[in-house]
């Protein structure tokens, strides 16, 4: 198929778009944008588009994994809602003022949970947590592979159910 009859089905389909992009987008203007991409798109990649298949149905593909790629790609990116004039979105990077002596006291509660553990868990849990892995643990403590994975996941429920206020 040459680029113009490519263009020509394109242009004669791209109407339909339209609302799919406003019922995905919920926004004229964000829909205006993933309309405008998926042309572009579709352009870009017409040597993939077979000559006789349902091009509607590939340019609605087009657009949805375009709305889902933006929609992950969002979700990544911390965004702070400034009530300023204008409502401008702002990118929050700097790290939030936390408070030092209430961070003290969880670790201390933490160090004091894993102090209190019985020793046949306490011993490969914080083997495990000093960084070192499975196969090693059960190496210096002589003892199955199974047995340390299994203590340490005993470990581990005995610290979320002492720790669980946090």
């Amino acid at each position: 198929m040459c680029s113009t009859e490519f263009n020509t089905l394109l242009m004669g389909n791209a109407d339909f778009l339209r609302p799919y992009a406003i019922t995905l987008t919920k926004d004229s203007e964000s829909a205006k944008d993933l309309y405008q991409e998926t042309l572009f798109r579709a352009l870009a990649n017409r040597e993939k588009y077979l000559a006789g298949t349902n091009i509607r149905a590939w340019l609605y593909t087009i657009m949805r994994n375009i709305f889902i790629n933006n929609y992950r790609r969002g979700n990544r990116q911390y965004r702070l809602l400034d009530n300023a004039m204008g409502d401008f979105l702002l990118h929050q990077q700097q790290p939030s003022i936390g408070n030092y002596a209430e961070n003290g006291l969880r670790v201390k509660d933490v160090h004091m949970a894993i102090y209190n553990l019985p020793v046949i868990f306490k011993q490969p849990f914080l083997l495990y947590f000093e960084g070192y892995k499975y196969y090693e643990i059960a190496m210096i403590l002589n003892e199955p592979l199974g047995t340390v994975k299994s203590r340490i996941h005993f470990a581990r429920k005995m610290l979320k159910s002492r720790i669980a206020r946090y």
